[in-house]
């Protein structure tokens, strides 16, 4: 609807004020992070809010490309959101499909899927399962204990029970199995919800730290989250990026070093969303109501 006269402009403007504030008010801490990464000793001594450096140094993110911890927890990070989205929905997408076919015994699966939402085992018993399968200390135990999402397995089948059942029945007489229509005709229909599904999953493998420390003990196989933990909040940059110290002999200032690690670690995945961006809305919006 269309405002008209001198209230609706009011409307608009304050409409427009508002949404500015809260776009500032999102965006400041990545351009406070980015300024004081830039920054030189003296800026951080002078100011307690540095929102522009006087002199532009880039001698934290050298500190931090040199550590070979922080090399290495990047791959193990990309390894780790790369398999394990491919898992998530290769689990998610299949066990959704069958759930919403007329297959023998799929309410009692659909209920024991939901009562998981409801009712988790927690900490300890996970913790349990992931030793007695062997996976302690292996980058699988970041990815199999969390292979399905149960909320996102109940959207994708509703997606799938969206699709018009002709399409089934065609393929049928054409003499398709259901692995054929699986491949070659519903996974091709489902792109934009695979689409979100796949950036939702990447996000929480990317983010992810509070499984790698209570199930990895060694820390070549810590991924990014740990590292940044260890220098964020524990405060310990030289102790978490081992072997910076040898490529500088000034190393920068710990608050310099932070925010370079939070900028470096933070990029990657906003970089992934505008390839993901125009199948994102369209992909939770279809399998929430069903036509």
């Amino acid at each position: 609807m269309k405002y008209r006269g001198v209230t609706g402009r009011i409307a608009d403007g304050i409409n427009a004020v508002a949404l500015l504030l809260i776009a500032f008010s999102m965006l400041f801490p990545f351009f406070y992070i980015f300024a004081v990464s830039f920054s030189s000793l003296e800026d951080v001594i002078r100011s307690d809010l540095l929102l522009w450096p006087t002199e532009w140094v880039t001698d934290a993110y050298e500190y931090v490309l040199n550590s070979d911890q922080f090399v290495r927890s990047f791959f193990v990070t990309v390894y780790v959101t790369v398999v394990g989205t491919f898992v998530n929905i290769l689990f998610t997408a299949t066990m959704a499909y069958g759930l919403s076919r007329p297959v023998p015994g799929r309410r009692i699966i659909l209920f024991m899927v939901v009562f998981t939402l409801l009712f988790q085992a927690g900490m300890i018993p996970t913790y349990m399962v992931v030793k007695e399968t062997g996976l302690i200390d292996t980058l699988w135990s970041l990815i199999l204990p969390v292979a399905i999402n149960p909320f996102n397995l109940i959207v994708m089948r509703q997606f799938f029970l969206n699709i018009p059942e002709e399409l089934h029945e065609a393929a049928i007489i054409d003499g398709a199995n259901h692995l054929q229509i699986f491949s070659r005709i519903i996974l091709p229909l489902s792109k934009p919800a695979l689409a979100a599904f796949s950036l939702f999953y990447a996000v929480t493998h990317w983010n992810n730290y509070f499984s790698a420390i209570l199930y990895i003990n060694d820390p070549a196989k810590w991924p990014l989250q740990v590292v940044l933990r260890q220098i964020v909040i524990v405060n310990e940059p030289d102790a978490a990026l081992r072997g910076a110290q040898r490529m500088m002999e000034n190393p920068p200032p710990p608050e310099t070093v932070q925010m370079a690690a939070i900028l470096l670690t933070t990029l990657p995945i906003l970089f992934v969303y505008p390839f993901l961006q125009k199948y994102f809305v369209k992909g939770v919006m279809l399998g929430s109501v069903k036509e």
